[in-house]
């Protein structure tokens, strides 16, 4: 299992928030767009974080928790899903909340 290490817990926080998506309706998917605009920039400054990290010598991934498939700059790619995963899920979690608090303020 500790191969899979990060790769588990990728999967864990779909299975622990991609239900919302299905059983509460919350449409975090269907606004592909909104998603992209909302983690792309985000996930553009980590990448170049941990692309400067690793190149420096301060960051490095354990070659035994990881899949050994590399992304541009080196990076694995647990870490790419990471920042893709991680903030859908937070999206949706968000959504989750808004619509079982149905009073809750959003401004947009």
């Amino acid at each position: 299992m500790q191969k899979y290490g990060y790769l588990a817990m990728i999967v864990f926080t779909v299975v622990g928030s991609f239900w919302l998506e299905v059983f509460l309706k919350v449409g975090v998917l269907k606004q592909f767009k909104r998603v992209v605009l909302a983690i792309a920039p985000v996930a553009f400054l980590f990448i170049a974080w941990d692309k400067y990290a690793i190149a420096s010598g301060h960051w490095y991934f354990d070659k035994a928790q990881i899949l050994g498939i590399f992304g541009p700059f080196g990076i694995p790619l647990e870490e790419y899903l990471f920042f893709i995963v991680v903030p859908i899920a937070a999206l949706m979690t968000i959504e989750a909340v808004r619509t079982v608090k149905k009073h809750w303020q959003v401004y947009k």
